[in-house]
């Protein structure tokens, strides 16, 4: 079961190279184009980029080896 009233947003960063997902629950009347501004501007790029890397780390050296006959 969900958080009733969550929504999703999109945002990239400064340089529009990355994009994250934030999910939030805004009262009634919030101004949501200046919650997102502010939110850009507050994330964590360097750490979120950084993660991003080691999640997808391609691993070198550690080939499937073949079974010799």
């Amino acid at each position: 079961m969900g958080i009733a009233n969550a929504r999703r947003f999109k945002i990239t960063s400064p340089d529009g190279a990355q994009t994250a997902t934030v999910v939030a629950v805004l009262p009634k009347g919030a101004d949501v184009d200046a919650y997102l501004a502010d939110v850009r501007n507050r994330y964590d790029w360097k750490a979120h980029s950084e993660m991003m890397q080691r999640q997808f780390k391609i691993r070198v050296g550690q080939q499937k080896q073949k079974k010799a006959k």
